[in-house]
């Protein structure tokens, strides 16, 4: 039986989250159920049990399926680390770099392990749903592609078209997508999704009708925008946070700085649905003041990024914010930076060489070809955090090229255990205790750590969230707008059959929820 793939008309068009619902749908429903990204290319990712790394969109959508991560669900993955290279990742590891000039070698070097995950996933589970990239009527990239119709057309899957209204101009999208597709791409798709739609339904049923008879295709929904969706982005950031009317009274401010190749910024996902919590992306010094505690986050070209924070002001601006009391946590890259000195002498994120760094520890790091991949749980040493709560474990991974040494054994974060059973120290913490660093993401998806954490910050012992809960509620919450405002029975329909007529969305006739 074969999967459904989910293409977009744009990147960002919704295709993640749609697939992420489905799943949760079809789990639901009792079926076995896996995702499935032929290539992805983010800087968010994520580490497997056997310590493979996967896209974070992938990982999300596994948790939907209540699977564990497999590297199968995403055998492509691109890190970029320049705007002309980017990192490539095969079943989990990291084989080579590849400038955007070869971009085109890509098929040649993966698509054969791309379709073999692909067929492990179909032997063993009712259904797969396949997120696409991107938009499949980039003209440029069709040669090569194995993100879209490429991959479409040669396993002979169905397509399902999502277009997101809240850009403007989604007739346009989905007419014209179509029209730069050839015939058996055209007939490959199925249906079509309207995302983000805001107001009163009533008044888009006569762009339905014409779309429905201008394409041919039914429309199988149209999703209205979910507001406050507490879910792990794939890959989009934005500085302009949404101001909510509690925010001034929110007790702790958390600027998080973003690097030009910031990574894994889903690690403060929790942090934005905390209740106590006023966080904000911010991308220059003059939005620093009032903070309460920085993070500098992971970094995909932690020289390149170190340059940036240099030239923009920022470390002479954290340094002000400490001298004022205030706290930072470098995560990672952000780790890194706190050193003395990062060095790359193989060139393994962009040009060799040795880069100063905050000096706010004496540790060097250097960058080496074998990446740690790693999942860890452990108990927090630091003496100021250990004493602020009875429970003060965490878990999390670990994703770096980095080796670190000079670190103090006396003032280590953490002490960690990974999947394979081995026990090591991690991190620092500052002598005066207003800055740490640690190479351990996930850190606030554990409910213990960021209660931890926001004591050190606040002075205060404020509530809890269970993340994880949390992620799971709403999922749900994603999976009932799907079921109330989409045509189930039709993409079912396509499921079992590989195609299949399809029926069409209208108002007050979406697929009732089982």
């Amino acid at each position: 039986m074969p999967g459904l793939m989910i293409q977009g008309t744009t990147s960002d068009a919704g295709k993640s989250l749609l697939v992420a619902g489905l799943c949760r749908v079809l789990k639901r429903r009792g079926f076995s159920v896996a995702p499935f990204k032929p290539q992805n290319m983010a800087l968010n990712s994520a580490v497997t049990e056997d310590g493979g790394e996967i896209g974070r969109a992938q990982a999300l959508q596994a948790i939907a399926c209540g699977l564990e991560l497999r590297t199968d669900f995403n055998p492509v993955l691109l890190k970029p680390t320049s705007d002309k290279g980017s990192q490539v990742i095969i079943q989990g590891k990291a084989v080579s770099q590849l400038e955007a000039k070869t971009f085109g070698y890509i098929k040649q070097l993966a698509f054969e392990r791309v379709l073999q995950s692909y067929s492990r996933l179909l032997e063993e589970f009712d259904f797969v749903i396949i997120e696409g990239a991107g938009s499949p009527a980039e003209i440029n990239l069709r040669e090569n592609d194995i993100a879209n119709m490429g991959f479409a057309e040669e396993v002979d899957c169905p397509v399902v078209l999502i277009s997101d209204i809240d850009r403007g101009g989604v007739f346009a999208h989905i007419v014209g997508t179509l029209q730069l597709l050839s015939q058996t791409e055209r007939e490959r798709v199925k249906g079509v999704v309207i995302n983000k739609f805001r107001g009163d339904i009533r008044l888009l049923q006569d762009g339905v009708d014409w779309l429905k008879t201008e394409i041919d295709k039914p429309v199988m929904g149209v999703l209205p925008f979910l507001r406050n969706l507490k879910l792990d982005a794939e890959d989009a950031i934005t500085t302009e946070q949404e101001i909510t009317d509690d925010a001034a009274e929110r007790i702790v401010n958390i600027k998080v700085i973003v690097l030009p190749r910031i990574s894994n910024h889903t690690d403060f996902e929790p942090l934005l649905a905390h209740p106590n919590v006023n966080l904000q992306y911010v991308d220059n010094i003059s939005e620093l003041p009032a903070a309460d505690l920085i993070i500098i986050p992971g970094s995909k070209n932690v020289r390149d990024d170190l340059c940036f924070l240099k030239q923009g002001g920022f470390e002479s601006a954290i340094k002000r914010h400490l001298r004022y009391g205030g706290k930072l946590i470098g995560i990672c890259g952000g780790y890194q930076m706190l050193g003395a000195s990062v060095n790359d002498p193989l060139a393994i994120e962009g040009e060799p060489g040795s880069t100063e760094g905050f000096s706010l520890f004496p540790f060097k790091t250097e960058l080496a070809k074998a990446k740690q991949l790693k999942r860890v749980s452990g108990l927090i040493k630091a003496p100021m955090l250990s004493q602020l709560t009875v429970d003060c474990s965490l878990v999390g991974y670990e994703i770096h090229c980095g080796e670190t040494v000079g670190e103090s054994e006396s003032m280590a974060f953490s002490e960690l255990t990974d999947q394979f059973g081995k026990v090591y120290l991690d991190g620092q913490v500052s002598q005066d205790d207003q800055v740490i660093g640690t190479y351990v993401h996930g850190l606030f998806e554990s409910s213990t750590t960021t209660q931890a954490l926001l004591h050190w910050v606040s002075g205060k012992k404020l509530d809890t969230i269970d993340w994880n809960s949390t992620r799971n509620k709403e999922l749900d919450r994603l999976a009932d707008m799907l079921e109330d405002e989409m045509d189930i029975e039709a993409i079912l329909e396509v499921l079992h059959d590989g195609g299949g007529k399809g029926r069409s969305w209208e108002l007050g006739k979406a697929g009732a929820r089982s």
